[in-house]
């Protein structure tokens, strides 16, 4: 599912493929829209997930104000919008609906990764 989480004069930063854009215990205080590219999911050592345009990530880490669980590689060049946790709560206090979608992408990732198991 892809969500539209940004303004449109927000500047997209490019991340080189092999780059991380964060680690598993590093503080999460913001989260990430692919605008191109793709961008690795690794929880220990094994990649979880492939984001892709249109894509969200790091969004876990902003709504339990934990550590991340996991770390984000670009795996070919990548374009990024950072959501930092103003905009993320302007977001949900603002629209619902951004809500609800973040709920069903969550919801979606656990049942993929239940299905692993």
């Amino acid at each position: 599912m892809k969500i539209h989480l940004f303004n449109k004069d927000q500047q997209a930063e490019l991340f080189p493929a092999g780059s991380s854009v964060f680690s598993e215990g590093d503080k999460g205080d913001e989260m990430f829209a692919v605008i191109d590219g793709q961008v690795d999911i690794v929880i220990r050592g094994k990649v979880v997930e492939t984001m892709e345009a249109g894509g969200v990530f790091g969004e876990m880490a902003l709504v339990e104000e934990l550590p991340r669980t996991a770390a984000a590689i670009v795996k070919s060049d990548a374009k990024l919008v950072r959501i930092d946790k103003k905009r993320f709560m302007f977001l949900v206090q603002q629209n619902p609906f951004f809500a609800l979608q973040l709920m069903t992408i969550m919801a979606d990732r656990l049942r993929r990764m239940n299905e692993k198991l």
